[in-house]
């Protein structure tokens, strides 16, 4: 039974199998088909000058930040005013000399909020209309595991179980996804689009589908093909089994197999126009921090033309349980600082307008402090939006302090609303067949 197309085991398959070999997803070992090795590692040659592919809008990017660990979105985005907030907090709530006071403008207002100082970059960009904050956004009986949440977040789906959300909008656009494993009722390929790029260790089950992998590596310098290191003999055999695919590629021409094995023949030529985009000077000076690196890379790669839709970045962890204040504080700044050096760099491209940045949490935290002035394990928090076609300013309503769940919030934002925004305005793809649910916009994107 093939795993993968039963999606009773999707889930198992991407979490287990797929990331325990992420050696696929570095540099492909020696003993590996090309053709499984190159799936894993699949991007389509920009010098080839593809042409536009039908019902795709390839001139959008959207680039994803996750905020590993459950960012204090109280301590984010602070509201001063709120009497609740400093009782609940008498040592780590941020006074308002420590804070940006947020101007009134988006389609709910600032009620009286502030921004943390550390967010100087965030400020900036919010003040150019260039930042959206989407208040209290959350989901149904929430889950205060790290792992749970991630799950539920990854997949779009409240049982946290199934494919990522990205993957299946991949397998809808490249495969037909719902309509069954040939693709189009006449087996033909529908559409196609190029896999996701992650910067880290590890394949997110966010981009993970049922018929496309994501492509996932730390460093550019060892996302390579290998073999030419060791022998001209395993040179020669790869070549015989590439001239060997691209025979049953002429043979089946328009089906989904030779779509996935037209894609797995483009990885080491697509591994080395990604080392050479890197390679190359940003056009503006990136921070020194983990998350700025990974900015830069992608940066780098929309410069350098590739056809990929979604990349995927991390940061953290958020996970502040003591001490919180001087640590997250730095974790803010150093996201902040990141993010408005990736815009400045768009901007520098003329990309800018191609691209949305969201960044995200798996939760937030308790409205109260513990014992350790820190925070533990809560619920709905702030999402950002950033790009010159975002609705800047506050979405949705900021959830009460003294109404609460058990000591946490009411979320006032589903996050599949957030999706479905992305997915039917951005992305040109039905959100209802994506998350297999109607969920109504926010009207966050001027698009």
């Amino acid at each position: 039974m093939n795993l993968h197309n039963d999606p009773t085991n999707a889930k198992a398959y991407t979490r287990r199998a797929f990331i325990q070999n992420s050696a696929l997803l570095a540099s492909a070992a020696l003993t590996v088909p090309a053709f499984i090795q190159s799936s894993a590692l699949a991007m389509p040659k920009p010098e080839q000058g593809l042409s536009s592919i039908p019902g795709v809008d390839e001139d959008r990017i959207l680039v994803i930040i996750q905020l590993s660990g459950g960012n204090d979105g109280l301590n984010t985005v602070v509201p001063y005013r709120d009497d609740a907030y400093y009782r609940l907090r008498p040592s780590i709530g941020i006074k308002p000399d420590g804070l940006h006071i947020l101007s009134r403008n988006g389609s709910n207002g600032a009620v009286d909020l502030g921004l943390n100082t550390a967010m100087t970059g965030i400020r900036e960009l919010y003040d150019e209309g260039q930042c959206a904050i989407v208040q209290g956004v959350g989901y149904p009986n929430p889950n205060r595991s790290h792992f749970a949440s991630m799950d539920i977040w990854h997949t779009g789906e409240l049982s946290g179980t199934g494919d990522g959300w990205i993957g299946r909008y991949v397998d809808a656009q490249c495969c037909g996804y719902g309509k069954g494993e040939s693709g189009t009722p006449d087996g033909s390929l529908e559409k196609q689009v190029e896999p996701p790029i992650a910067i880290g260790n590890e394949a997110p089950l966010m981009l993970t589908g049922r018929n496309m992998m994501p492509v996932s590596f730390e460093s550019a310098e060892l996302f390579a093909w290998a073999g030419k290191k060791y022998s001209e003999d395993i040179v020669e055999e790869h070549r015989k089994l590439t001239d060997m695919i691209n025979e049953r590629i002429d043979h089946e021409k328009d089906s989904n197999n030779a779509f996935l094995l037209r894609t797995a023949m483009d990885a080491r030529v697509s591994s080395d126009t990604i080392r050479r985009a890197v390679s190359e000077k940003p056009l503006v000076n990136y921070p020194s921090s983990n998350l700025a690196g990974q900015l830069s890379m992608i940066g780098a790669m929309i410069r350098a033309g590739l056809k990929t839709r979604v990349y995927y970045a991390s940061h953290g962890s958020f996970d502040t349980h003591a001490n919180q204040p001087g640590n997250h504080a730095r974790l803010l700044g150093q996201f902040a600082s990141a993010v408005q050096a990736f815009q400045n760099d768009l901007r520098a491209q003329s990309n800018d307008t191609r691209v949305l940045t969201i960044a995200f949490s798996e939760f937030g935290r308790r409205v109260g402090q513990n014992a350790s002035n820190g925070t533990d394990h809560g619920t709905a928090a702030p999402m950002f939006m950033f790009g010159p076609n975002v609705r800047g300013g506050f979405h949705s309503q900021h959830p009460s302090l003294t109404s609460l769940d058990a000591g946490d919030l009411k979320y006032t934002c589903d996050f599949r609303s957030v999706y479905a925004e992305i997915l039917d305005s951005w992305l040109s793809t039905s959100s209802k067949d994506v998350l297999e649910g109607q969920f109504k916009h926010l009207r966050v994107l001027n698009t």
